[in-house]
């Protein structure tokens, strides 16, 4: 029994060791590209789409200046916030023209859809301060309260008379969105 302690410090230091080498410390001498982000995340997590988040990452410019994951992890928040407030006034402009029929479960539908969107943004806006003080935990729990938003609104039109949502591509692509930004906060965390 005398060498429990030095086999345990052993081990210890072994596991150290493997957990340095197996993951580099992130830095400017050791970026992370949009191409790797995406593979991790999409390794990671199901909502996540290679091939859809490489082109979104890819085809913004403001990519270009992301040097590491937590670089990429805000810009994909902010991305999904752009995409819920593009929602949302989608939405907003849609309630106003079926305002003329006045269909009160088409409003309630919109209303509805209005609210979920517009506090997705407020959360994912808390969510951006929070990465960008490197507070991941929390901004990890605002990203994913998010995702609430887009099956809310989905299910807010099951049933409708014509059967789909108006603003399904809306929706569809900020939940892709999102859900990007959840696997990079989580890889940055």
């Amino acid at each position: 029994m005398r060498f429990t302690a030095p086999v345990c410090i052993l081990v210890g230091l072994a596991v150290v060791f493997q957990a340095a080498v197996a993951q580099p410390e992130e830095s400017c001498a050791n970026p992370v590209t949009v191409a790797q982000a995406c593979k991790g995340a999409s390794d990671t997590h199901h909502g996540v789409d290679y091939d859809h988040c490489l082109r979104s990452l890819s085809t913004d410019q403001r990519s270009g200046e992301a040097v590491g994951i937590h670089d990429l992890a805000i810009l994909a928040t902010k991305l999904a916030i752009e995409h819920a407030a593009s929602t949302e006034s989608k939405i907003s402009d849609l309630a106003e023209l079926e305002a003329l029929e006045a269909d009160p479960k088409k409003r309630a539908r919109f209303e509805h859809c209005l609210e979920q969107y517009g506090g997705a943004a407020d959360q994912l806006r808390d969510a951006l301060d929070n990465l960008q003080a490197r507070v991941y935990g929390r901004a990890l729990e605002l990203i994913m309260a998010s995702l609430g938003a887009s099956q809310s609104c989905e299910d807010a039109w099951q049933g409708a008379d014509k059967g789909t949502m108006p603003v399904a591509a809306h929706d569809r692509e900020y939940d892709r969105m999102a859900h990007i930004a959840v696997g990079f906060t989580h890889a940055a965390s």
